[in-house]
Protein backbone atom coordinates (compact mmCIF):
# COMPACT_ATOMS: atom_id res chain seq x y z
CA UNK A 1 0.00 0.00 0.00
CA UNK A 2 1.45 3.34 -1.11
CA UNK A 3 1.23 6.12 1.46
CA UNK A 4 1.46 9.89 0.86
CA UNK A 5 3.36 11.84 3.52
CA UNK A 6 3.27 15.62 3.53
CA UNK A 7 5.62 18.17 5.03
CA UNK A 8 5.08 21.93 5.37
CA UNK A 9 6.62 24.29 2.86
CA UNK A 10 8.56 27.37 4.04
CA UNK A 11 5.59 29.52 2.94
CA UNK A 12 3.22 27.58 5.23
CA UNK A 13 5.58 27.94 8.17
CA UNK A 14 5.91 31.65 7.50
CA UNK A 15 2.18 32.32 7.75
CA UNK A 16 1.87 30.20 10.90
CA UNK A 17 0.23 27.05 9.53
CA UNK A 18 0.98 23.75 11.29
CA UNK A 19 0.80 20.12 10.22
CA UNK A 20 -2.18 19.70 12.57
CA UNK A 21 -4.06 22.51 10.80
CA UNK A 22 -3.49 20.91 7.39
CA UNK A 23 -4.32 17.43 8.66
CA UNK A 24 -7.55 18.57 10.32
CA UNK A 25 -8.86 20.14 7.12
CA UNK A 26 -7.90 17.12 5.03
CA UNK A 27 -9.61 14.79 7.48
CA UNK A 28 -12.76 16.89 7.49
CA UNK A 29 -12.84 16.81 3.71
CA UNK A 30 -12.19 13.09 3.27
CA UNK A 31 -13.73 11.65 6.44
CA UNK A 32 -16.49 14.23 6.77
CA UNK A 33 -17.86 16.61 9.39
CA UNK A 34 -20.91 15.66 11.40
CA UNK A 35 -23.41 18.48 10.91
CA UNK A 36 -26.68 16.90 11.98
CA UNK A 37 -28.23 13.81 13.54
CA UNK A 38 -31.82 12.61 13.33
CA UNK A 39 -33.78 9.53 14.24
CA UNK A 40 -35.50 7.28 11.77
CA UNK A 41 -37.56 4.94 13.86
CA UNK A 42 -35.18 3.61 16.52
CA UNK A 43 -32.03 4.26 14.45
CA UNK A 44 -29.88 7.38 14.85
CA UNK A 45 -28.58 8.66 11.52
CA UNK A 46 -25.65 11.07 11.20
CA UNK A 47 -25.42 13.57 8.36
CA UNK A 48 -21.82 14.25 7.37
CA UNK A 49 -20.45 16.86 4.97
CA UNK A 50 -17.53 15.62 2.86
CA UNK A 51 -16.15 15.43 -0.64
CA UNK A 52 -17.95 13.29 -3.18
CA UNK A 53 -16.79 9.71 -3.74
CA UNK A 54 -15.08 10.75 -6.98
CA UNK A 55 -13.29 13.57 -5.22
CA UNK A 56 -12.08 11.35 -2.38
CA UNK A 57 -10.79 8.68 -4.76
CA UNK A 58 -9.06 11.02 -7.25
CA UNK A 59 -5.48 12.05 -6.53
CA UNK A 60 -5.92 15.17 -8.68
CA UNK A 61 -8.70 16.33 -6.36
CA UNK A 62 -6.22 16.13 -3.50
CA UNK A 63 -3.72 18.27 -5.35
CA UNK A 64 -6.39 20.82 -6.17
CA UNK A 65 -7.74 20.93 -2.61
CA UNK A 66 -8.04 24.43 -1.13
CA UNK A 67 -6.69 25.15 2.35
CA UNK A 68 -8.43 27.78 4.47
CA UNK A 69 -5.96 30.11 6.17
CA UNK A 70 -6.39 31.79 9.53
CA UNK A 71 -7.62 34.98 7.80
CA UNK A 72 -10.29 32.94 5.95
CA UNK A 73 -8.48 33.14 2.62
CA UNK A 74 -7.90 29.99 0.61
CA UNK A 75 -4.74 28.76 -1.11
CA UNK A 76 -3.99 25.54 -3.05
CA UNK A 77 -2.80 22.65 -0.92
CA UNK A 78 0.39 22.25 -2.97
CA UNK A 79 1.50 25.72 -1.89
CA UNK A 80 1.33 24.65 1.75
CA UNK A 81 2.79 21.14 1.65
CA UNK A 82 5.17 18.90 -0.26
CA UNK A 83 4.25 15.23 -0.81
CA UNK A 84 6.53 12.21 -0.66
CA UNK A 85 5.49 8.59 -1.11
CA UNK A 86 6.49 5.50 0.83
CA UNK A 87 5.18 2.07 1.63
CA UNK A 88 2.40 2.41 4.17
CA UNK A 89 0.50 0.24 6.66
CA UNK A 90 -2.97 -1.05 5.84
CA UNK A 91 -4.23 -0.59 9.39
CA UNK A 92 -2.93 0.40 12.80
CA UNK A 93 -3.03 -1.88 15.82
CA UNK A 94 -2.23 -1.14 19.42
CA UNK A 95 -1.49 -3.14 22.54
CA UNK A 96 -1.37 -1.64 26.05
CA UNK A 97 -1.65 1.82 24.50
CA UNK A 98 1.38 1.33 22.23
CA UNK A 99 1.42 1.20 18.45
CA UNK A 100 1.94 -2.34 17.19
CA UNK A 101 3.09 -3.52 13.78
CA UNK A 102 2.76 -7.18 12.83
CA UNK A 103 5.24 -8.76 10.40
CA UNK A 104 4.43 -12.23 9.07
CA UNK A 105 6.64 -14.67 7.22
CA UNK A 106 6.60 -18.31 6.17
CA UNK A 107 9.56 -20.64 6.65
CA UNK A 108 10.83 -23.09 4.06
CA UNK A 109 10.72 -26.25 6.19
CA UNK A 110 12.95 -28.03 3.71
CA UNK A 111 15.79 -25.61 4.47
CA UNK A 112 15.34 -24.52 8.08
CA UNK A 113 12.71 -24.15 10.80
CA UNK A 114 11.13 -21.25 12.65
CA UNK A 115 13.16 -21.76 15.83
CA UNK A 116 16.48 -21.54 13.96
CA UNK A 117 15.40 -18.35 12.20
CA UNK A 118 14.19 -16.76 15.44
CA UNK A 119 17.38 -17.70 17.31
CA UNK A 120 19.48 -16.18 14.54
CA UNK A 121 17.42 -12.98 14.56
CA UNK A 122 17.61 -12.74 18.36
CA UNK A 123 21.37 -13.16 18.19
CA UNK A 124 22.15 -10.33 15.78
CA UNK A 125 19.34 -8.44 14.06
CA UNK A 126 16.74 -7.88 16.80
CA UNK A 127 19.02 -6.17 19.37
CA UNK A 128 20.23 -3.72 16.71
CA UNK A 129 16.67 -2.88 15.61
CA UNK A 130 15.49 -2.33 19.18
CA UNK A 131 18.46 -0.10 19.96
CA UNK A 132 18.28 1.88 16.73
CA UNK A 133 14.53 2.53 16.61
CA UNK A 134 13.56 2.28 20.28
CA UNK A 135 11.01 -0.50 19.75
CA UNK A 136 10.19 -3.75 21.55
CA UNK A 137 10.06 -6.86 19.36
CA UNK A 138 8.24 -10.01 20.44
CA UNK A 139 7.59 -13.21 18.51
CA UNK A 140 4.15 -14.75 18.15
CA UNK A 141 2.61 -17.12 15.67
CA UNK A 142 4.13 -20.58 15.63
CA UNK A 143 6.69 -19.77 18.32
CA UNK A 144 4.02 -18.57 20.77
CA UNK A 145 1.80 -21.54 19.97
CA UNK A 146 4.69 -23.93 20.59
CA UNK A 147 5.48 -22.33 23.95
CA UNK A 148 1.85 -22.58 25.04
CA UNK A 149 1.68 -26.19 23.83
CA UNK A 150 4.85 -27.05 25.74
CA UNK A 151 3.40 -25.63 28.96
CA UNK A 152 0.26 -27.71 28.50
CA UNK A 153 2.30 -30.80 27.68
CA UNK A 154 4.41 -30.46 30.83
CA UNK A 155 1.23 -30.43 32.89
CA UNK A 156 -0.14 -33.37 30.91
CA UNK A 157 3.12 -35.28 31.37
CA UNK A 158 3.01 -34.89 35.14
CA UNK A 159 -0.61 -36.03 35.24
CA UNK A 160 0.09 -38.99 32.92
CA UNK A 161 3.06 -40.22 34.98
CA UNK A 162 1.02 -39.96 38.16
CA UNK A 163 -1.84 -41.97 36.70
CA UNK A 164 0.56 -44.57 35.26
CA UNK A 165 2.15 -45.05 38.68
CA UNK A 166 -1.22 -45.42 40.40
CA UNK A 167 -2.43 -48.01 37.90
CA UNK A 168 0.81 -50.01 38.04
CA UNK A 169 0.90 -49.91 41.84
CA UNK A 170 -2.66 -51.26 41.90
CA UNK A 171 -1.95 -54.00 39.31
CA UNK A 172 1.31 -55.25 40.88
CA UNK A 173 0.27 -54.55 44.51
CA UNK A 174 3.67 -52.93 45.03
CA UNK A 175 5.01 -49.42 45.48
CA UNK A 176 8.44 -50.12 43.99
CA UNK A 177 7.78 -52.30 40.94
CA UNK A 178 6.06 -49.42 39.10
CA UNK A 179 9.31 -47.47 39.45
CA UNK A 180 11.14 -50.25 37.59
CA UNK A 181 8.59 -50.05 34.78
CA UNK A 182 8.66 -46.25 34.57
CA UNK A 183 12.46 -46.26 34.69
CA UNK A 184 12.43 -47.46 31.08
CA UNK A 185 10.86 -44.21 29.86
CA UNK A 186 14.09 -42.14 30.03
CA UNK A 187 15.96 -44.86 28.13
CA UNK A 188 13.43 -44.68 25.32
CA UNK A 189 13.73 -40.90 25.25
CA UNK A 190 17.50 -41.25 24.95
CA UNK A 191 17.06 -43.41 21.87
CA UNK A 192 14.68 -40.86 20.35
CA UNK A 193 17.18 -38.04 20.85
CA UNK A 194 19.97 -40.12 19.33
CA UNK A 195 17.67 -40.87 16.39
CA UNK A 196 17.15 -37.17 15.74
CA UNK A 197 20.91 -36.69 15.78
CA UNK A 198 21.45 -39.54 13.31
CA UNK A 199 18.70 -38.26 10.98
CA UNK A 200 19.88 -34.65 11.27
CA UNK A 201 16.51 -33.47 12.59
CA UNK A 202 15.58 -30.88 15.19
CA UNK A 203 13.20 -31.66 18.04
CA UNK A 204 9.73 -30.31 17.21
CA UNK A 205 6.27 -30.47 18.75
CA UNK A 206 5.57 -33.59 16.69
CA UNK A 207 8.77 -35.11 18.08
CA UNK A 208 7.35 -34.58 21.56
CA UNK A 209 4.10 -36.26 20.50
CA UNK A 210 6.18 -39.21 19.33
CA UNK A 211 7.90 -39.34 22.72
CA UNK A 212 4.52 -39.61 24.45
CA UNK A 213 3.54 -42.52 22.21
CA UNK A 214 6.94 -44.13 22.73
CA UNK A 215 6.53 -43.97 26.50
CA UNK A 216 3.33 -46.00 26.30
CA UNK A 217 4.92 -48.65 24.08
CA UNK A 218 8.00 -49.26 26.24
CA UNK A 219 5.87 -49.38 29.38
CA UNK A 220 3.65 -52.03 27.81
CA UNK A 221 6.66 -54.25 27.11
CA UNK A 222 7.88 -53.80 30.69
CA UNK A 223 4.45 -54.67 32.08
CA UNK A 224 4.41 -57.93 30.10
CA UNK A 225 7.85 -58.86 31.46
CA UNK A 226 6.96 -58.08 35.07
CA UNK A 227 3.65 -59.91 34.84
CA UNK A 228 5.47 -63.14 34.03
CA UNK A 229 8.01 -62.43 36.75
CA UNK A 230 5.22 -62.05 39.27
CA UNK A 231 3.68 -65.37 38.20
CA UNK A 232 7.05 -67.10 38.54
CA UNK A 233 7.55 -65.65 42.01
CA UNK A 234 4.13 -66.91 43.04
CA UNK A 235 5.22 -70.40 41.93
CA UNK A 236 8.03 -70.26 44.47
CA UNK A 237 11.01 -69.37 42.26
CA UNK A 238 13.79 -67.23 43.73
CA UNK A 239 14.05 -63.68 42.28
CA UNK A 240 17.00 -64.29 39.96
CA UNK A 241 15.58 -67.49 38.52
CA UNK A 242 12.14 -65.92 38.15
CA UNK A 243 13.35 -62.86 36.24
CA UNK A 244 15.59 -64.91 33.93
CA UNK A 245 12.70 -67.25 33.16
CA UNK A 246 10.34 -64.30 32.55
CA UNK A 247 12.83 -62.66 30.17
CA UNK A 248 13.26 -65.91 28.24
CA UNK A 249 9.51 -66.53 28.03
CA UNK A 250 8.69 -63.02 26.78
CA UNK A 251 11.80 -62.45 24.63
CA UNK A 252 10.06 -63.40 21.38
CA UNK A 253 6.88 -61.45 22.17
CA UNK A 254 8.75 -58.26 23.14
CA UNK A 255 11.05 -58.40 20.09
CA UNK A 256 8.22 -59.16 17.66
CA UNK A 257 6.05 -56.35 19.04
CA UNK A 258 8.89 -53.84 18.72
CA UNK A 259 10.09 -55.16 15.35
CA UNK A 260 6.67 -54.92 13.69
CA UNK A 261 6.21 -51.37 14.94
CA UNK A 262 9.67 -50.34 13.78
CA UNK A 263 9.21 -52.04 10.38
CA UNK A 264 5.89 -50.29 9.85
CA UNK A 265 7.27 -46.81 10.60
CA UNK A 266 10.71 -47.09 8.98
CA UNK A 267 9.54 -46.35 5.38
CA UNK A 268 8.20 -43.02 6.61
CA UNK A 269 11.71 -41.96 7.65
CA UNK A 270 12.82 -41.97 4.01
CA UNK A 271 9.69 -40.40 2.53
CA UNK A 272 10.42 -37.21 0.57
CA UNK A 273 6.91 -35.83 0.03
CA UNK A 274 6.02 -32.52 1.65
CA UNK A 275 3.18 -34.03 3.71
CA UNK A 276 5.53 -36.59 5.26
CA UNK A 277 8.01 -33.96 6.43
CA UNK A 278 5.74 -33.11 9.35
CA UNK A 279 5.48 -36.76 10.48
CA UNK A 280 9.12 -37.77 10.11
CA UNK A 281 10.19 -36.33 13.51
CA UNK A 282 7.39 -38.25 15.26
CA UNK A 283 8.30 -41.48 13.45
CA UNK A 284 11.97 -40.94 14.30
CA UNK A 285 11.15 -40.66 18.00
CA UNK A 286 9.21 -43.92 17.99
CA UNK A 287 11.52 -45.98 15.76
CA UNK A 288 14.85 -45.16 17.40
CA UNK A 289 13.43 -44.87 20.90
CA UNK A 290 11.73 -48.25 20.63
CA UNK A 291 14.83 -49.92 19.16
CA UNK A 292 17.01 -48.82 22.08
CA UNK A 293 14.22 -49.17 24.64
CA UNK A 294 13.58 -52.81 23.72
CA UNK A 295 17.19 -53.79 24.37
CA UNK A 296 17.20 -51.92 27.64
CA UNK A 297 13.93 -53.52 28.74
CA UNK A 298 15.45 -56.99 28.35
CA UNK A 299 18.60 -56.11 30.29
CA UNK A 300 17.99 -53.10 32.52
CA UNK A 301 14.53 -53.90 33.89
CA UNK A 302 15.58 -57.37 35.16
CA UNK A 303 18.59 -55.77 36.83
CA UNK A 304 16.42 -53.18 38.53
CA UNK A 305 14.00 -55.82 39.74
CA UNK A 306 16.83 -57.87 41.26
CA UNK A 307 18.19 -54.74 42.95
CA UNK A 308 14.77 -53.94 44.40
CA UNK A 309 14.30 -57.51 45.60
CA UNK A 310 17.74 -57.52 47.24
CA UNK A 311 17.04 -54.16 48.85
CA UNK A 312 13.67 -55.42 50.10
CA UNK A 313 15.26 -58.55 51.53
CA UNK A 314 17.93 -56.49 53.28
CA UNK A 315 15.32 -54.21 54.81
CA UNK A 316 13.26 -57.20 55.98
CA UNK A 317 16.30 -58.77 57.66
CA UNK A 318 17.22 -55.45 59.24
CA UNK A 319 13.81 -55.16 60.90
CA UNK A 320 13.51 -58.87 61.63
CA UNK A 321 10.83 -59.56 59.02
CA UNK A 322 10.52 -62.44 56.64
CA UNK A 323 8.54 -60.76 53.89
CA UNK A 324 10.05 -58.95 50.96
CA UNK A 325 9.44 -55.20 51.05
CA UNK A 326 8.59 -55.08 47.38
CA UNK A 327 6.40 -58.12 47.01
Amino acid sequence: MEQYVYSLTPQAKTIGMTSADIGRQLRNAFDGIKIQSFYQGSDEIDVRLMLTDDGRNDINALYAFQIILNNSETVPLLEMVEFTTRRGIDKFQSEDGKLMVTVQADVDIGTTNANQVIDKLMESTIPDLEKQHGVNIDFGGTRADEQETMRDMVIGLGLALTLIYIVLAWVFASYTWPLAVMFTIPFGLTGAILGHTVMGLDLTILSIFGLFGLSGIVINNSIVLLSFYKENRELGMDPQEAIVEAACQRLRAVILTSATTIAGLTPMLFETSLQAQFLIPMATSIVFGLALGTLLILFVVPSIIIMLENAGTAVSRLFGGNKSAVA
